[in-house]
């Protein structure tokens, strides 16, 4: 299988992949990892990948089109058509399952983003599954995919010593995120052009706030509906809040 990892540290993943018992895996191709260096596709002397955030707010964003010509080029040199996962606070939390899954499957392109998140253009138009570590905060994806990659590794026939030892194995206000976007306003796209939402684009502060709300609630109760019940017993939704949820139809 072939994991192909688009990063800002590339050099981050070299000691994982040779040490350990896991190395096995790599040493021998059964685990195929390839690393793509993002500024590699940026343009300009610096090679600039972030920006501010539109609607403002602190942090950087990722910016669209540096990661638009790196999943192209993947995409190209792969020539098939492998999930695609995103590296996020408001993915699915990795277990078990999904890595058995995942170990028996021919492998996936990891996005790993950095600073405030990555455009949410991209995510909408690439993204197959966001995954996560758990419920809080990390400085970028590198970590959750190197854990994903080791886990899967170490589930390759011959890599543990004993074959039957991963078969015994175990397994904030406190809502998710809401989406982000950067420049350009407009993105090009062989689909046609994706526009930011106009609430950011407003300048109104109240509206932008209750649009980054909205969408939090929206996100949270439509993933992880067990954070909205600790939220409403922790009294931390408003009647505004509520008002909005009550709004969301099922599913």
């Amino acid at each position: 299988m072939r994991f192909d990892v688009v990063t800002l540290f590339p050099e981050l993943f070299g000691p994982h992949l040779s040490e350990g018992v896991t190395r096995r895996a790599f040493d021998s191709g059964q685990v195929d990892v390839r690393l793509w260096q993002l500024r590699d596709f940026a343009d300009g002397n610096y090679r600039r990948v972030d920006d501010r955030p539109y609607g403002g707010g602190p942090g950087m964003v990722m910016l669209a089109e540096p990661l638009e010509r790196a999943l192209a080029a993947v995409r190209a040199d792969r020539a098939d058509a492998t999930p695609l996962i995103h590296f996020s606070p408001t993915g699915r939390r990795i277990d078990q399952a999904l890595v058995q899954e995942m170990a028996a499957g021919p492998g996936a392109v990891l996005l790993c983003g950095r600073y405030e998140g990555i455009d949410q253009r991209v995510i909408d138009r690439h993204v197959t599954l966001e995954l996560s570590l758990g419920d809080f905060v990390l400085s970028g994806g590198e970590l959750p995919a190197i854990a994903l990659l080791d886990a899967i590794a170490r589930l390759q026939d011959g890599v543990l010593n004993d074959a039957a030892s991963h078969q015994q194995d175990s397994f904030s206000d406190g809502l998710l995120d809401c989406p982000h976007y950067s420049r350009p306003e407009r993105l090009v796209t062989p689909e046609g052009e994706l526009a930011v939402p106009a609430e950011l684009m407003s300048g109104h502060h109240g509206h932008i706030a209750r649009w980054r709300r909205e969408r939090s609630l929206e996100i949270t109760a439509r993933r992880r509906p067990d954070l909205i019940a600790a939220a409403r017993a922790a009294g931390k939704l408003s009647r505004d809040d509520e008002r909005f949820l009550s709004t969301l139809k099922p599913g």
